[in-house]
Order: structure tokens, then sequence, then C-alpha cells
């Protein structure tokens, strides 16, 4: 009983610290707030040009124009990356696509009650990577963070050691790209978890079909989470 005791006693949930639950919370009314209407009304209907025109914009392009728009996992979402990253006891996480940093404060928090170990973002928009640094101070996860501004084609190169969970939740057309890139340094049991599956599954089809072949050394399944889906894959 007092070792059961002492167990209860040690465990951790930084999601449920007054500052970060309070910052979380701030951050998500701000993402489905009524100032992020106008900027994800032209980003939607610039996508939908693009469909339209036949054409696929660059990972610039599509960085200029989501330059004020939240691109951030849900709560649901996010406190599934969460649980996903407790459960193998991730240390090491890589991050495509960091945005605002509010997918991130999910995954540090993470790292930090598995014991310590490190998140490394990606971000091409430098005011995104600002803010997102402010926020990461604010919630007190700033030691635990390593953001690696510019192409994630080429600052995600090198992860530094073996990947426990990776969230590819960047441009969709470099999703196989990084994948691909990041595939030695995926241990046996880690984790990818890949968002917006089911808004954009037409540019993922040929991602969802990667994973989940028979072949690919994943087990992978979507789960239905908020407003959308991830496609969750476990490394064989």
């Amino acid at each position: 009983m007092s070792t059961m005791t002492n167990a209860a006693m040690a465990a951790t949930n930084t999601l449920a610290e007054p500052r970060v639950k309070g910052l979380l919370d701030r951050l998500h009314g701000e993402a489905w707030g009524s100032g992020q209407i106008l900027p994800f009304a032209r980003f939607a209907l610039e996508m939908g040009l693009d469909r339209v025109l036949g054409r696929t914009p660059t990972s610039q392009e599509e960085s200029d124009r989501a330059r004020d728009i939240y691109m951030c996992l849900g709560p649901d979402q996010g406190r599934l990356a969460y649980l996903l990253a407790r459960s193998n006891g991730a240390r090491r996480i890589v991050e495509f696509g960091t945005s605002f940093g509010v997918s991130t404060i999910y995954l540090a928090a993470a790292v930090r009650d598995n014991g310590g170990g490190v998140v490394i973002g990606s971000e091409l928009e430098p005011s995104k990577a600002a803010r997102a640094r402010m926020h990461w101070e604010e919630a007190g996860l700033s030691d635990v963070i390593d953001l690696r501004e510019g192409d994630a084609l080429q600052t995600l190169r090198d992860p530094g050691g073996n990947i426990d969970v990776l969230l590819l939740d960047g441009w969709k057309e470099l999703y196989i790209p990084v994948f691909d890139m990041l595939l030695p340094h995926l241990r046996v049991g880690s984790v990818v978890v890949a968002d917006n599956t089911r808004m954009f599954r037409t540019s993922l089809a040929p991602y969802l079909e990667r994973v989940r072949d028979p072949q690919s050394g994943f087990v992978s399944a979507s789960v239905p989470a908020g407003y959308d889906a991830m496609e969750v894959s476990v490394r064989l």
C-alpha cells in the first residue's frame, strides 16, 4: 500500500498545472476566436484556387499564407498526443510544423513528465517562431524544447538520436519526405502521429497508403479526434 501511495504522490501531470492549463485554454480560445475568421477564410480561398488551377504551392507560399493562422492541434488532439508520448515513455520527440507552439506544449509536457528529454520543433515563419518561444517561456517549458527555424528537410535532418514520437502537422505534401528522412531514426515502438487526415484526405492519401501497407513495418489506425482525425502508426 505504501509503495502505491508513494507512486501516486510522485505522479505528475504538467498539463494540470495552473499556468500551463490557463495558457492552453487561452491559446485554444484564440485559435477558434473571431480574430481567426478572416485569415482562415483567406487561406481557404487561396487553397481552393490552387485546386481549381491545378497548382501546388511551395512550402514557403504555404508558410506566408498561414502567417497569422493558428495551425495547431485542438484540445482533444493535444491530449491524445500527450497520452501517446507518455505511454511509450518518450524522451525525444520531433514535431514537423510548430506554428505558434500550442501543440508543442502538449509534447513538452509529456517529455517533462516522462523524466526529461527534448522536443525538436520546426518552423519556417520567423514571426511564428518568436510567438512560440514566448508561449513556451510562459508555460515554463522552454528548457525541453529545441526549435529549429527554416526548411524542415534541412533542420530536422539530424534529430540527435532515436525518435520516440514523430508528429507530422506541417505542409501536407511534405509528410512523406519528412517521414522518409526520419525513418532511420524511428526506434521500434516509436509512434508517428499524422494530423488532418480527414480534412486533407486527398493530399494525404499517398501517406496513408504508405503507413497502412502491411509491408511498411508499421501498424496504423485512424483515430477520430476533435473536428478531424489523426493517423497513429507504431513501428514494429
